[in-house]
């Protein structure tokens, strides 16, 4: 299996320069669709006008965060089945069972490197379970 590096991915964070970093890590990856968005309302537009293989949004954001985005694309039947990671420097335990409880494909916890992007990307795409990895099976 191979991933599809042609799959527009959309990035949501509201930190520019997060944005930059990720938007980079993807195309080192080989990935060169890739929108982003600055907020969860921003991205709900994105994501009803466009269909993305991948949504990396960040948890903390204004005025809709990144675990409300979480909640509306799984809770829209046109969105539900985006893959959905989800990235945040809040590590907390319930952070981030809230976060597979509300449908994430997978979680990362800042500072992350391309290998962690890549693994869970794959993980996603592949469905691959690692040690650390939070998967849900819908």
């Amino acid at each position: 299996m191979f991933l599809d590096l042609s799959m527009p991915i959309l990035v949501v964070d509201d930190a520019q320069t997060m944005v930059r970093i990720i938007r980079n890590l993807l195309k080192q990856l080989g990935f060169s669709e890739i929108d982003d968005a600055s907020d969860g309302t921003t991205a709900l537009t994105r994501l009803r006008n466009r269909k993305y293989g991948l949504v990396i949004s960040d948890w903390n954001m204004q005025p809709m965060t990144g675990y409300e985005l979480l909640q509306h694309v799984r809770s829209d039947e046109n969105l539900w089945s985006t893959p959905f990671l989800m990235i945040t420097a809040e590590s907390k335990i319930k952070n981030v069972l809230a976060a597979k409880r509300a449908g994430v494909d997978n979680y990362i916890g800042k500072p992350f490197t391309i290998i962690t992007l890549k693994t869970k990307i794959e993980a996603i795409c592949f469905g691959n379970i690692g040690n650390d990895t939070v998967l849900v099976v819908r």
